[in-house]
C-alpha cells in the first residue's frame, strides 16, 4: 500500500466494463500506480472489442459476467471478492485513479461504510445534455423521496467497507444499481460521506452506453419500486389519495343534485364513486400493513449488517497511515 494506507489492509479495485478497450488499459495502469498493493479486478460484461485482453495485458485479473447489466456485475463482484476495502470505478477513464487514496483515507478517518466521489463538472460533460438534465432531476427527486444523504446518486466512483459489500442485496440489473446502493444506505442509516472530485471527459472515439430515455425510464421505475419496498405507506397513501380524489369528483355532482332535488338520477355514477371510495380505503389499509412489514424488513437488514464482523481497521486508530493496534484477519484469495 501507499504511505497513507495501512499495509495490513486488503484493498480490491473493482472495474465493471463493457466495450472499454480504448481506455481500460490506462485505467488499470493508473490504479496500479495509485494503489500499488491493491488487487485489481476487471469484470468483462460481454465486451466485443478486446476489453478483456487489454485489461489482462495491463495486469488486472479478468472475470467474465454473462448476465448483461452493471447491476448484475456489481452483484457478482461483491459475491466473489473478499477484501477489507472495495474501490469501484468505471473503466471509461472519466474517474481519476489517483483520487482513490483520498476516498480510502476518508473511509478510514470517518469510519464510514461508503464514500462517494461526487462528480465536479458532470453537467458540463455528461455525454449529452439529456443526461445532465436527467441527472439533476433524479438527484432532486431522490432527496425529496428518500433523504438528503447524497447529492450525486449516479456517481460510479465509490469506496465501500466489507460490511457494506457483504450486506448489500444488489437486486438491480442495470445502471440503476447506484440508486439502489444509495437507498440501501439511507434506509439503514449507514455512515456515508461524499467528496467532490473532478469528472473527466471520454477520449475521442469512446462512447457512453447510457440511453437518455431507456435508462431514464428504468431509473424512474426503480424509484417507484424502491418507494414501494421501503416507504409503502407513502407510496400506497398517494395512490389511495388519487383514487379518493377521483371518487369525490364523480360523487360531487350526484350529491349536489340529491340535496337540491332529493333524487339520484345518475345511479351508475354514484355506484362507481362508491366503488372507488372502497378501493381507496383498501389501498390505504394495504399501505398501513405493508409499512409495518417494511419496518420489520429494515430491522432484519440492520441486524444482519450488525452480525458481520467489523474490519480490523474499524477497531484501531488510523494515525499517520499506520495500523497502531490489532491485526487484520487473514482473507482468502479469489481465483478468477
Amino acid at each position: 500500500m501507499t504511505q497513507d494506507t495501512p499495509a495490513a489492509l486488503d484493498v480490491a479495485v473493482l472495474l465493471p466494463c463493457y466495450n472499454e478497450a480504448q481506455t481500460i488499459g490506462a485505467v488499470v495502469t493508473g490504479f496500479k500506480a495509485s494503489l500499488p498493493g491493491a488487487r485489481i479486478y476487471v469484470y468483462d460484461n460481454n465486451s466485443t472489442d478486446g476489453t478483456a485482453l487489454r485489461a489482462l495485458l495491463a495486469g488486472a485479473t479478468v472475470v467474465r459476467e454473462r448476465r448483461q447489466g452493471k447491476g448484475n456485475v456489481v452483484r457478482r463482484m461483491f459475491s466473489d471478492i473478499d477484501a477489507d476495502i472495495y474501490v469501484m470505478a468505471d473503466g471509461d477513464g472519466t474517474y481519476a485513479p489517483q483520487d482513490a487514496q483520498q476516498l480510502i483515507d476518508t473511509l478510514l478517518s470517518e469510519r464510514a461504510d461508503m464514500v462517494v466521489g461526487t462528480r465536479r463538472g458532470v453537467h458540463a460533460d455528461a455525454g449529452r445534455q439529456g443526461h445532465a438534465f436527467g441527472n439533476r432531476i433524479f438527484n432532486i427527486l431522490y432527496r425529496k423521496l428518500f433523504g438528503t444523504d447524497f447529492t450525486d446518486i449516479f456517481s460510479g466512483y465509490r469506496v465501500f467497507s466489507r460490511r457494506f459489500a457483504k450486506s448489500f442485496p444488489a437486486l438491480s440489473g442495470g445502471f440503476e444499481i447506484e440508486t439502489e446502493m444509495s437507498v440501501h444506505v439511507s434506509r439503514l442509516k449507514l455512515p456515508v460521506c461524499e467528496i467532490e472530485l473532478d469528472y473527466g471527459r471520454r477520449p475521442e472515439g469512446s462512447h457512453s452506453k447510457l440511453s437518455t430515455f431507456r435508462d431514464g425510464s428504468k431509473i424512474l421505475w426503480m424509484f417507484a419500486m424502491l418507494m414501494k419496498e421501503t416507504r409503502p405507506f407513502t407510496f400506497f397513501g398517494a395512490i389511495s389519495g388519487a383514487i379518493m380524489l377521483a371518487s369525490l369528483c364523480f360523487m360531487t355532482p350526484v350529491l349536489t343534485e340529491y340535496f337540491e332535488t332529493g333524487l339520484v338520477t345518475r345511479l351508475p355514477t354514484w355506484v362507481l364513486s362508491m366503488a372507488l371510495m372502497m378501493v381507496s380505503f383498501l389501498v390505504f389499509a394495504a399501505g398501513l400493513i405493508l409499512d409495518s412489514l417494511a419496518r420489520a424488513r429494515s430491522e432484519q437488514l440492520r441486524m444482519h449488517y450488525m452480525t458481520l464482523p467489523a474490519n480490523a481497521w474499524m477497531l484501531v486508530e488510523h494515525t499517520h497511515g499506520q495500523l497502531v493496534s490489532g491485526d487484520k484477519p487473514e482473507q482468502p484469495d479469489v481465483a478468477a
